[in-house]
């Protein structure tokens, strides 16, 4: 049943979009939805991977035109034809997918199209000077000359921020803004949101991080399957609340239960890892038993990501030594950890995780793909379908066929292909990097169910997650890395996110 929308009082709307419909070939993405947002407000949008949330701002941002419905912007009817439409009319958005170039600066990007120029040339030192007024204004510290590519994922996503805040938007769309920033970088962009909203914005943030949806927004908005199903305050909402909207039904438990403990053989033991190229890790020793989740904490410049890719031979390794089931392995390459029984998850989906452009049937079998060819190098079709068909059916990969195109699968499904390809591979050891990044919370459920899953078969797992509830929700031990190196390693049932903080800043 419809929950009915609350309205305050309808004359103090910054933006109005009213019965909003968008259809595809075979798909109607947007169906009557209802979305209104005042200044001075953080008006959440949730719901599930495929609700509609993306295809909604596309409307608003000219990306795509809907087919029907209104759209009402300060108070006059609005229709962007294309995105520079919607940013010169003050409405600029935060999107999930960095699209950068890379190869330029950071001041480049952030002006990018709208270059202030002197005659015919680039006023270069004035776009220097209004980039760093901007970086400072939001006390971020990043060098406007510095080459995008250079920076890490959470450094890009500031630049993306900052671009937006360059254009005086009155409307300024969060798409999963802190989707890879750490517990301190989000308590930065709080502050920012805090400083816009108090400058008259009106901010439409987007997350599947219901912790977050409570504590920064003043209202919500759900959709689900398209359609719009509730608008109220964020005072009256709780998390069990969301979930149920969201999903459409009660999770009784955010986390699934284990059914069994680790068992008490150490089955991967790496001692004094150091990598050999800086940022990397400095020096990380620890344990990992049969049947274990070891969650990996950390702020940002921890080198969490960078001490399993060391671990999996995707950096070079410096020194230390890694023994599997007692025996001294090198890993020197991914091909020689995946022969040696290790899989790698990747933070960035996108970018090192999928081949968008391909089907589901290469993105499931690519890293086992020794596994279906013969002495002539003839590939097995059969077998090839069957294991694509497990991969799809095992996982609940929602999708039309093995024939899709990943890069039309939502970001739960497309990480649910992720994980059937290195299962496939029949792993010892699990490397797992923000692997419910992007996700929403019914998605998530299902990847939690499938990480305890692998573990009770006996898998060893490493979990790299910037969210502490689910560290402390899935985890049997947590390890906090600092500055590249081990602070602490703790019990995940008896330990704090305050300790955790602390470990965090040990060795900074």
């Amino acid at each position: 049943m419809m929950t009915q929308l609350k309205v305050q009082n309808p004359d103090s709307y910054l933006l109005e979009m009213n019965g909003i419909s968008k259809s595809f070939p075979g798909v109607k993405a947007l169906d009557n939805v209802h979305l209104k947002v005042r200044p001075h407000t953080v008006h959440a949008l949730m719901g599930e991977n495929g609700a509609g949330k993306s295809t909604l701002m596309k409307c608003l941002f000219g990306i795509y035109q809907h087919d029907e419905g209104e759209i009402i912007f300060n108070n006059e009817k609005i229709h962007f034809r294309n995105p520079r439409q919607a940013l010169d009319n003050g409405v600029s958005m935060v999107h999930q997918e960095l699209n950068q170039v890379q190869e330029r600066s950071v001041m480049e990007n952030i002006w990018l199209g709208r270059f202030p120029m002197k005659g015919i040339v680039v006023d270069r030192k004035k776009m220097y000077n209004d980039t760093k007024k901007i970086f400072d204004d939001l006390s971020i510290d990043i060098d406007p000359n510095a080459l995008v590519g250079s920076l890490s994922v959470s450094q890009r996503q500031m630049v993306e921020i900052a671009k937006a805040v360059s254009s005086n938007a009155k409307i300024i769309v969060f798409d999963e803004p802190t989707s890879s920033l750490t517990e301190v970088e989000v308590k930065h962009l709080f502050r920012i949101i805090d400083r816009l909203r108090n400058d008259g914005c009106g901010i439409i943030y987007i997350s599947h991080k219901l912790e977050e949806i409570l504590e920064i927004s003043d209202e919500v908005t759900v959709l689900r399957d398209g359609k719009w199903v509730y608008t109220g305050s964020s005072k009256d909402l709780d998390i069990d609340k969301l979930i149920t909207l969201i999903v459409g039904r009660e999770l009784t438990n955010r986390f699934p239960s284990r059914k069994s403990k680790p068992s008490d053989e150490i089955i991967l033991r790496v001692e004094n890892l150091a990598g050999e190229y800086m940022p990397t890790v400095v020096d990380a020793s620890f344990e990992l038993r049969k049947g274990e989740i070891l969650g990996v904490a950390g702020l940002m410049g921890s080198r969490r990501t960078e001490t399993i890719e060391t671990l999996f031979g995707l950096r070079k390794r410096k020194g230390g030594v890694i023994k599997l089931k007692g025996k001294q392995i090198e890993n020197n390459n991914p091909r020689e950890a995946i022969s040696n029984g290790f899989a790698l998850l990747t933070e960035e989906r996108r970018e090192t995780g999928i081949f968008p452009t391909l089907d589901i049937t290469f993105n499931s079998i690519i890293a086992n793909i020794d596994n279906y060819t013969n002495k002539f190098g003839i590939l097995n079709e059969k077998k090839i379908a069957e294991d694509t068909k497990w991969v799809i059916d095992t996982l609940s990969v929602k999708t039309p066929g093995s024939k899709t195109k990943i890069q039309n699968l939502s970001g739960g499904n497309q990480q649910k292909v992720i994980m059937g390809r290195w299962l496939l591979t029949e792993p010892t050891i699990m490397l797992l990097d923000e692997p419910t990044r992007g996700i929403d919370v019914g998605a998530k459920y299902d990847i939690y169910e499938l990480i305890i899953e692998c573990a009770e078969k006996g898998n060893a797992i490493i979990f790299i997650s910037s969210e502490m509830p689910e560290l402390l929700g899935i985890s049997d031990r947590i390890m906090v890395m600092s500055n590249g190196r081990v602070a602490g390693i703790v019990d995940a049932k008896t330990t704090t996110q305050e300790e955790l903080l602390r470990l965090a800043s040990k060795y900074l």
